[in-house]
């Protein structure tokens, strides 16, 4: 009769530590985010920044690993980040190199700050949506004014890459 109790005692107490557990629901928290310091899946930094004229509101920051492109960075911590509202030349276009030599030098091996569309945070690759800042210039509205890149408005989107013009 003892023994019956014990066990019940047991598995009572295993059902309650097993609805103890959490849930994160930051989707930049899940299982193939390490803590790292130099991997590309480092646990990323979020801060919330304004700053002089480049309104920025930064919500994640990471150290920029790979350009894929004009338009494309590898991010620690978040993936892949397409630069919302623009687009620059494909390999083979003229311009491809440019652009990417700009962003090369601009964000590989630095930390860089996104401001992800809330309105679309992925786009139908899975990458993220996002304004790139590097030291507080919005490369996004540089690849613009520099010639490098056209813009890309896809709505739904909270920017307005017109107004960067």
């Amino acid at each position: 009769m003892r023994f019956k109790y014990l066990l019940i005692i047991i598995c009572i107490m295993a059902v309650a530590v097993s609805g103890c557990t959490s849930h994160d629901s930051n989707p930049l928290n899940n299982s193939s985010v390490s803590s790292s310091n130099s991997s590309p899946s480092a646990v990323p930094t979020t801060t919330t920044t304004s700053t002089g004229s480049s309104d920025q509101h930064v919500e994640v920051s990471g150290k920029c690993y790979k350009v894929v492109d004009g338009d494309t960075i590898d991010v620690e911590g978040v993936g892949r980040v397409r630069f919302v509202g623009v687009n620059t030349p494909e390999r083979g276009q003229a311009g491809y190199q440019t652009a990417k030599d700009y962003v090369t030098s601009m964000c590989l091996g630095k930390t860089v700050g996104l401001d992800i569309d809330n309105a679309k945070n992925k786009d139908k690759y899975d990458r993220t949506l996002a304004l790139v800042y590097v030291d507080g210039v919005n490369l996004n509205q540089e690849l613009l004014k520099k010639g490098y890149a056209e813009v890309m408005y896809i709505p739904p989107s909270e920017f307005n890459p017109y107004s960067w013009m």
